[in-house]
Parts: C-alpha cells; sequence; structure tokens
C-alpha cells in the first residue's frame, strides 16, 4: 500500500513504523509498497524508490526490524509508466503534476495517456525499453543487499509491465507489440534481468491484473498462458490481482472477487498462487487456503485498518499465535503460543 511519504525515494521512519507495525502484529511477510526502480517510474514525487545506492541503508533498517519480529520482508518493484508523475491522493487538485511543479514526462508502450487528466505519455524507443530492464535487475541488487528476503516484480494495476500486456494500452508494432509473445516480451525480459541478479534460494513473485475487465483487453486465459511462461522462467509465485487498466473497467467488486483468479492460474499451470482483493475475514482467509484455492493470502487494507490482523485473525479461529513479549497482557486468553509464553 502506497505511503506517498518520501523525499527522493527515501524511506523513513513513517516507512519503518508502518512496516514493523505489521510485522509485530504477526505477519508472515511484509511487503513494501511500490518501490520506483526508476526515478521516472514513481507514481508521485513521494513515491518509494529502489533506483539508486543511497536508498538502501534505510531499507536495510526497515528489513532488519522486520526480521527481529519474526516475519520477513518482501520489496516491489515497480514502475508507474503512464500512470507517473501524479499527485498524491492527499493533496487537492489536478492529478497530473507538472514539471515545474516537480513532476516529469512519463513513458509507456505507446502515446496513449490513462485518462483525460493525465500526461500523453512518450513511447518508449528501444534504449528506453533496455533501461526499464537494467532498471529492475539493478533495484534487485539493491534490494538484496538491504537484506531482504523476497522479492515482487509489479506487472499489475496499469502500470507500465501491465501497459505492454494489454492491447489496450500497447499499440506498438515492433517486437514488443501486436501478438501475444510480443506484448509479453518484456515482462519475460524483466523477469530473466531479475532473476540475474536475485538467488535461486530467494522467492521471486510477480504480480498481474489477471483482467483489464474491458474488452478487448488482457484477460484471465492471456494471464494462465502468462503464468506458465513465468513459471519456465523461475517465478515462484503468482499474486493474481485485476483491474488498472483502464478508467472505465466495469469491476464486479464483492468479497474475494479476484480469488477465483488465483484459483485457476494455480491449478492449470502448477505455479503457487497468492489470492488478493476484499479478503477481511479470518475463516474467509483461512478457506481460501484449507481449499486449496490459494497457497498465500496477501491482506492489504485490511491491515491499514488493523496491523494486528494476523493475531486477532488467530484468536478469533481458536489458534495461537506469537505475540511481542511486549504486549502478552492485551492477548486473548489461550492464544499466545508456547515460545511467545517462554519468552515471557
Amino acid at each position: 500500500m502506497c505511503q506517498y511519504s518520501s523525499e527522493d525515494g527515501i524511506a523513513n521512519d513513517w516507512h519503518l513504523v508502518h512496516l514493523g507495525s505489521r510485522a509485530q502484529g504477526g505477519a508472515g511477510l511484509v511487503t513494501l509498497e511500490a518501490a520506483a526502480v526508476l526515478p521516472e517510474g514513481r507514481i508521485s514525487p513521494a513515491d518509494l524508490g529502489v533506483w539508486k545506492d543511497e536508498h538502501i541503508p534505510n531499507l536495510r533498517r526497515i528489513a532488519e526490524f522486520i526480521h527481529t519480529q519474526g516475519s520477513r520482508a518482501g520489496m516491489q518493484l515497480a514502475h508507474a509508466g503512464r500512470k507517473a508523475s501524479t499527485a498524491t491522493p492527499f493533496v487537492a487538485g489536478p492529478v497530473l503534476v507538472a514539471p515545474e511543479d516537480g513532476g516529469w514526462q512519463p513513458f509507456a508502450p505507446s502515446a496513449i495517456p490513462f485518462a483525460p487528466d493525465y500526461a500523453v505519455p512518450i513511447a518508449l524507443d528501444l534504449s528506453g525499453i533496455q533501461a526499464v530492464v537494467e532498471g529492475f535487475r539493478n533495484s534487485a541488487r539493491r534490494t538484496l543487499e538491504a537484506g531482504f528476503d523476497f522479492v515482487e516484480i509489479h506487472a499489475a494495476h496499469g502500470y507500465l509491465l501491465h501497459e505492454f500486456l494489454s492491447p489496450l494500452a500497447n499499440r506498438r508494432t515492433d517486437a514488443y507489440g501486436g501478438g501475444f509473445d510480443n506484448r509479453i516480451r518484456l515482462v519475460i525480459e524483466v523477469v530473466d534481468g531479475v532473476r540475474r541478479e536475485w538467488p535461486e534460494r530467494l522467492p521471486l513473485f510477480v504480480r498481474v491484473s489477471a483482467t483489464d475487465w474491458a474488452e478487448g483487453g488482457w484477460n484471465a486465459d492471456e494471464s494462465v498462458q502468462l503464468a506458465h511462461r513465468l513459471r519456465e522462467h523461475g517465478v515462484d509465485l503468482v499474486d493474481a490481482s485485476s483491474g488498472g487498466l483502464v478508467a472505465d473497467a466495469k469491476v464486479p467488486v464483492a468479497p474475494g472477487y479476484q480469488v477465483d483468479f488465483a484459483s485457476r492460474i494455480r491449478r492449470e499451470t502448477g505455479i503457487a498462487t497468492a489470492a488478493v482483493g476484499l479478503i477481511t475475514e479470518p475463516a474467509q482467509a483461512n478457506a481460501i487456503i484449507a481449499d486449496g484455492e490459494a497457497d498465500l493470502v496477501f491482506l492489504a487494507r485490511a491491515m491499514l485498518c488493523d496491523p494486528y490482523w494476523p493475531v486477532h485473525a488467530a484468536a478469533a479461529l481458536g489458534e495461537q499465535a506469537s505475540w511481542p513479549k511486549q504486549y502478552l497482557r492485551a492477548a486473548p486468553l489461550g492464544s499466545v503460543a508456547r515460545s511467545a509464553t517462554a519468552r515471557m
């Protein structure tokens, strides 16, 4: 969940406390917000970044604290594409941030804006595409140097890699546009670049929008095909979200509305998947795993609302969890794991 709280992409005390509290709350994995692999890949001027070595020390501090709480830390690598150079959601006024106000020129596969109040992007040339691949690769190296345990490539929600996947945003006529193999080419090159830096012993995730929810766009059948390719190229898990490519998509939002995408990809490709999207109740999350619909459940807004969702969920399900020893006096009776009790 983007915090829009950085200066020059640098993580700060807000990120440490925000992410650290989720680790304290019992999350098995704590994934940082989308971190830009290039400065022009930020959604807003206040986005987190991992495009230069100066970002590493503060990121390392966060990963180290997450580890002290028994959780694993992950980095989400992203490029906003045509959705870049926009204002933070906290600021009233125009969506687009002009260059004179600290904005920049966005890039995309084709010169098609996301919406009328967004910038018309410049279509990336071949050298620009290669710079994107190198940006992801170098950011993976920095993530490893900062001590993270897993990395996720963000190829969803209408950002750059998703834009290349979808015919609604990609009107190219070269090797990166047209048929399925060409439209997935950049994603595969990014995966290969990241894997050159990211060791096989550590997990590599890819987040996809399984459908654009729009006629003529990227769809679930293509997501299954892509998942087959991703598995062949060393991806360990597909994080199956949806939407974000077009502003007028008709999304049938309901509790667990995206779980079927994770289930189908898992069933038809054999790759591990994560389910996301309006998963808010402990029994609901537990059933997704118990029924074999996904291998992981990722929570976002639910854990913005309640940083201690996991330990509260364990109590609701009659299970035990490892509470921070400093908070044991507040733990529900019978909900504390023996290891935590022993430390008391």
